[in-house]
């Protein structure tokens, strides 16, 4: 290449990374995104997890175990991850005899100019509620 084209050439490399950069860096951003999210998740299923663990042990007649258990998920989402999982909530509920607990909450967003409602978490476990049950035919807990 002679002297005269090697420097037209000059600068090209600038002006390519100047125009790539905002791409790679948009990129980044999203993936940062979409881990902190799953991380989120992973918070809100370990809170939703414990929650329900109270809710089934509490047995069939106890009072209060609702106030438990939300409190119990409440507190684990606050020990794990406060700032990963913000605005979280927790909803215990009761369905025939499963019982469990649903917590929501809002993942960190990283990425601007994107809606907040784009990463909410929700996480739900239950499973039927643990009791003694004689061994004399009859179907009732005690």
């Amino acid at each position: 290449m002679t002297r005269r084209g090697a420097r037209r050439d000059r600068g090209a490399t600038v002006v390519e990374l100047a125009m790539l950069m905002p791409v790679i860096l948009a990129v980044v951003l999203l993936i940062v995104q979409f881990a902190l999210w799953f991380h989120g998740r992973q918070v809100a299923d370990a809170a939703a997890r414990e929650g329900a663990r109270f809710a089934r042990v509490a047995g069939p007649e106890a009072g209060g175990w609702q106030a438990d258990a939300e409190a119990r998920a409440v507190q684990i989402v606050r020990a794990i991850g406060p700032s990963l999982l913000r605005g979280a909530t927790a909803r215990a509920w009761e369905e025939g005899d499963q019982r469990g607990v649903e917590v929501t909450g809002t993942a960190v967003q990283v990425v601007p100019l994107l809606p907040d409602t784009t990463f909410t978490v929700t996480a739900r476990f239950g499973g039927p509620v643990e009791c003694f049950r004689p061994d004399d035919g009859s179907d009732s807990c005690g």
